[in-house]
């Protein structure tokens, strides 16, 4: 499989190809760790640890006072962005 280096802006990139990254389980965003050994470039992903969370004992962690609350407002046209 060959790629092309292409300019994009005032970079550089390299485009990879759908069937790679789906192979090597990346997302665009992804970080990868570049290498260079004996005049080859080698791209590793950097594994991100994976958080389990158990939904019943982060709910045990709610205060039993908790009350959520809404604010709704109907004013329109004059948002501050």
């Amino acid at each position: 499989m060959t790629a092309k280096i292409s300019k994009w802006g005032n970079s550089q990139g390299l485009r990879m190809p759908k069937d790679i990254m789906e192979s090597l389980h990346l997302q665009v965003g992804d970080d990868l760790n570049i290498t260079i050994i004996d005049g080859k470039v080698i791209l590793e992903p950097i594994k991100k640890d994976i958080l389990n969370y158990d939904l019943n004992e982060l709910i045990s962690k709610i205060p039993t006072n908790y009350k959520a609350s809404e604010e709704f407002d109907t004013t329109l046209g004059k948002e501050e962005w």
